[in-house]
């Protein structure tokens, strides 16, 4: 019953919020507790498995259809549990223990819900539940950022809740039309998984299918062109919020079409002209996305973009149709979650104390807060994927994966894309190193901004981060070897 646990202790542990308990003592207590259960869940598994592991079936609600509260992981799921433990933990110490206006205990409660929703989305083995989860997460998102955000925040609200509502609903038909085209009769993904192999759909059937759920899911990821409410919703939300969102809501997207579109569509995730809308798609993301980031000359909206531009490279990943960009793409969701998460929580910090973050009201900052230094220059080289640390792993398995599908005999004009998209990666170390120079180094402006260096807190919230993304940077295969069974069963 682990995994039933950590959905159920953030829950109770937002009501108890609400109904009085102290707030960031209680969530701070959740999120402790989720991570060694999460460690728990890690050391029961048994790495090289095939199949659901954990598993336990909470209640049934339905006999026919069969629908049923369930839970297990496999290694993908396992690792996505991970990443929502780890940066839970540091939003619950990112969090504050005063607000200017409204209710504490409905920020705590809230922030706890998104960590809820985001943990049953990855535990469930029922697609029902896998989809309601998630909404379950959304709802609280939209109240925190209306509510407790920075800037023009009702507008980012409305926004974010417009576009996340009409992806979460195209989603829904076409996860709707796949378990009617898989025979109706049950939710179950590892039997709907048998269903798709046995009695596949028609090519053309798949090719629509596949279609409707890569624009729900990438409505939900920020692929372009449906991304413009993700750069000015993070970087009017509240800190722990723009965290848990950018590093692990967003890759729910990923997971599902992981984890339900490619091995249930197989023939139409394949289909040409999918794959070439993809391609187009994604090198929007990198490219167009890569340059707007570029242009940026305030730390949130350019954490914003850059945050949607880094999507183009795990779609790229997805797109090769082979394990090795696969495992990448996973690695790369997993190190993007923990460094956007980072880069947000001391944006918060230079944002709280300074009150902007234009580039022009710093300068020479690394010489008053050099242990923020410390942490800003790590993240941001993970973030444009300095070797040593995890993203660069995953984003040469990317590339590599990609060429070899096309070794394989695939399209080609997946070697094209990938290698417009490595100019990516050179967008990426100009905006980077740019905005490190601006804030860090140099001298101060004719106005310039003070920001205190990080607490103890801070500092630990920071290495919550910094240490499994330098621990993978230099050892990526403590992941792969958890994610390449799986995928392998999923993908073949």
């Amino acid at each position: 019953m682990i995994l039933a646990a950590l959905i159920v202790i953030p829950l109770l542990a937002a009501v108890a919020v609400a109904a009085g308990a102290p707030a960031r003592l209680t969530s701070l207590a959740a999120a402790v507790l989720n991570a060694v259960l999460t460690v728990a869940a890690l050391m029961a598994f048994k790495t090289g498995e095939v199949g659901y592991q954990l598993a336990a079936t909470l209640f049934t609600v339905l006999p026919s259809p069969d629908l049923k509260l369930s839970v297990g992981v496999d290694g993908l799921s396992l690792v996505m549990v991970l990443l929502t433990a780890l940066v839970s933990l540091g939003a619950a110490l990112a969090s504050p223990s005063t607000v200017a206006r409204g209710s504490l205990r409905l920020y705590h409660a809230s922030v706890l819900l998104i960590t809820a929703g985001a943990m049953g989305a990855f535990v469930s083995t029922d697609l029902f539940f896998f989809y309601a989860f998630h909404e379950l997460a959304l709802i609280p998102t939209f109240l925190m950022i209306g509510l407790f955000g920075t800037g023009d925040r009702r507008t980012a609200a409305w926004k974010i809740t417009i576009y996340l509502g009409l992806g979460s609903l195209i989603l829904l038909a076409g996860l709707a039309a796949l378990f009617l085209n898989l025979g109706g009769t049950t939710f179950d993904m590892a039997k709907l998984t048998v269903a798709a192999q046995t009695t596949p759909m028609a090519a053309g059937t798949q090719s629509w299918i596949f279609l409707t759920l890569l624009i729900g899911f990438g409505i939900l990821i920020s692929l372009f062109p449906f991304h413009s409410w993700a750069p000015q919703a993070y970087a009017c939300a509240p800190t722990p919020v723009a965290m848990l969102h950018a590093g692990v809501l967003k890759k729910f997207g990923l997971y599902g079409l992981l984890k339900v579109a490619l091995p249930l569509l197989p023939l139409g995730s394949q289909s040409a002209w999918v794959l070439n809308l993809l391609l187009f798609a994604l090198l929007g993301n990198i490219l167009w996305i890569g340059l707007v980031t570029i242009a940026q000359r305030e730390l949130d909206l350019m954490l914003g973009h850059s945050s949607v531009m880094h999507m183009g490279y795990i779609f790229l990943g997805i797109a090769s149709h082979h394990l090795i960009g696969l495992t990448g793409a996973v690695l790369l969701m997993f190190a993007h979650g923990l460094s956007i998460a980072l880069l947000f929580f001391l944006n918060g910090v230079i944002r709280s104390a300074a009150g902007t973050t234009h580039f022009d009201r710093f300068g020479g900052l690394a010489k008053q807060a050099p242990r923020l230094g410390l942490m800003f220059g790590l993240a941001t080289f993970a973030s444009i994927g300095l070797p040593g640390l995890a993203n660069f792993s995953g984003e040469l398995l990317v590339f590599f994966g990609a060429f070899k599908n096309v070794a394989a005999g695939g399209t080609l004009w997946l070697p094209l894309a990938t290698i417009l998209a490595l100019w990516g990666v050179v967008m990426s170390a100009v905006y980077g190193l740019r905005a490190y120079r601006s804030i860090f180094m140099g001298q101060p402006g004719a106005n310039p901004a003070t920001v205190p260096d990080l607490t103890t807190t801070g500092l630990l919230t920071a290495l919550v981060f910094v240490i499994p993304l330098l621990l993978l940077g230099f050892f990526p295969n403590l992941l792969l070897d958890l994610v390449r069974p799986a995928l392998a069963a999923l993908h073949g």
